[in-house]
């Protein structure tokens, strides 16, 4: 599987720690950046990360942070990412299993690097089941990112501006 890796400075040290792991693994790695420890604007590389899944570069990317939360909040802005900042086994692989999550984020302040390895392990090797409930959910989750406007709180379905409710 061909991978991207971004991270801001705050994140370097374990995208520089998990690089080697992934080209292990047998997956192909584009290290999008940063390469040093000069600090940088995380919402720039999470785009980088990104746009290299959206274009087809690469199948799934790996963002790292501080905490994970800015790129993740960053990452989950763009259509067609779906991110998750996780810290834990059971979410790195079922966040792909049951959401078709394409995007881990790993905090470089807040996690240990074996736990980092278990965690990316956990996401690579598992694949979207595609079952019923979690395509009928995906696809709601498809709809707001196309139609914010058109959802409440509540979650029902605003009608489109000049369409009847039927």
């Amino acid at each position: 599987m061909r991978i991207a890796v971004a991270s801001d400075h705050a994140g370097l040290p374990l995208k520089e720690h998990m690089v080697p792991l992934l080209r292990a693994l047998g997956h192909d790695v584009v290290d999008v950046g940063t390469h040093t420890k000069d600090a940088v604007d995380y919402p720039d590389y999470a785009v980088a990360g990104c746009q290299a899944i959206l274009d087809g570069r690469c199948e799934r990317g790996i963002l790292f942070c501080g905490s994970g939360v800015g790129m993740s909040v960053a990452a989950n802005k763009i259509p067609g990412i779906r991110a998750g900042n996780v810290e834990d086994h059971y979410s790195a692989h079922q966040g792909v299993e049951h959401d078709d999550m394409n995007v881990l984020v790993l905090g470089g302040r807040t996690l240990g690097t074996a736990v980092a390895e278990e965690l990316v392990r956990a996401f690579l090797a598992a694949r979207y089941t595609g079952e019923e409930r979690h395509a009928r959910r995906l696809a709601k989750v498809l709809e707001i990112e196309r139609h914010p406007e058109r959802f409440t709180a509540c979650g029902e379905a605003r009608p489109a501006a000049g369409t009847a409710r039927t």
